[in-house]
């Protein structure tokens, strides 16, 4: 067996237990709806969309599932409940496919960029953006790439300290000013650092908190101003990290970013031991910005790369 086929197998196993609280909470409601019913009919359809809201999946996306259903309920004269598993997966799984998500196969690089790719990374506090950052890190280096790590976010003294202990542990260099510093001269730094040195990959912690919109999008502002001196491109990806066991907050948290800086992809951490592992879905759909990481575990590898239709076989392999 071919290592791929190894780290393949170990990562879906990883998936599936990452999921197991989801699957549980979610097919154990579904179990109740159709017991003693043959029919999706009308009543099935209105405890459907009450499980799939409770799931994390979002009213603006659970509309549409439910549509697409009575769409084909009323195509097809008679569907019986046996068959909404196979329903549900098809319709979220066509939803998933419509949506900007593109399936990744590794942690590798776009290759037509020149080098340093700089990624900013936001988030509020608590959500695991350090520890994500840390883990992106670990992945590069494991290639080989050249990885620096800015310590942007200074306005938390733990964050700051955080990434400098990736940064041993991993190996690679962190660019830090300390606490109440200006996020910008330590993002200037860092890419000025990478482009001098030659790294593959820049990657800034910043914006730990949502003071206010404004302020968020003037700091965010004056980054991406400082770092174009020496990479005109920059920043080529601004990854927003969520907590997925938070819910709808973090839905309301993408929506508050969203506003406020342009996110063009997003990764979705802490999907182990939670029932709200659908908020994946619904933030898939409702933003269309690509879901680019899941976390799934503590471990480095548990980060692991979205794939969509992993995801919902996952979502829908019985415990």
């Amino acid at each position: 067996m071919s290592i791929f086929k190894i780290f393949s197998k170990e990562k879906k196993e990883s998936l599936d237990k990452g999921l197991e609280k989801t699957k549980e909470s979610f097919f154990s409601k579904l179990g109740r709806t159709v017991v003693g019913k043959s029919q999706v009919d009308e009543d099935v359809l209105d405890e459907l969309e009450e499980i799939l809201i409770s799931s994390d999946l979002g009213v603006n996306t659970t509309v549409k599932i439910i549509g697409r259903i009575e769409e084909r309920v009323a195509r097809d004269k008679y569907l019986g409940t046996s068959e909404l598993d196979k329903i549900l997966r098809e319709e979220i799984a066509g939803l998933l496919s419509e949506n900007n998500t593109q399936d990744l196969k590794d942690f590798s690089l776009p290759e037509d960029i020149k080098k340093p790719y700089v990624l900013l990374v936001v988030g509020v506090n608590g959500v695991g953006k350090t520890t994500t950052i840390g883990k992106l890190a670990a992945q590069y280096k494991k290639q080989g790439k050249k990885v620096i790590l800015g310590a942007a976010d200074t306005f938390r003294a733990a964050a700051v300290d955080q990434l400098k202990m990736w940064g041993e542990r991993v190996d690679v260099p962190v660019v830090s000013h300390g606490m109440n510093t200006d996020p910008a001269s330590v993002a200037f730094d860092a890419v000025k650092q990478g482009v001098q040195e030659e790294a593959d990959i820049v990657i800034i912690d910043t914006a730990g908190r949502l003071h206010t919109k404004v302020n968020l999008m003037n700091e965010l502002s004056k980054i991406k101003r400082v770092i174009q001196k020496f990479v005109n491109e920059a920043p080529h990806e601004v990854l927003l990290v969520l907590d997925g066991s938070t819910g709808q907050n973090a839905m309301i948290q993408a929506r508050e970013f969203t506003k406020a800086t342009e996110v063009t992809a997003l990764a979705i951490t802490k999907l182990d031991g939670t029932a709200k592992g659908g908020v994946v879905i619904g933030i898939s759909e409702e933003f269309k910005i690509p879901v680019k990481y899941i976390g799934v575990g503590e471990k480095v590898e548990d980060l692991q790369v979205f794939n969509k239709m992993e995801f919902v076989d996952s979502f829908f392999k019985r415990v």
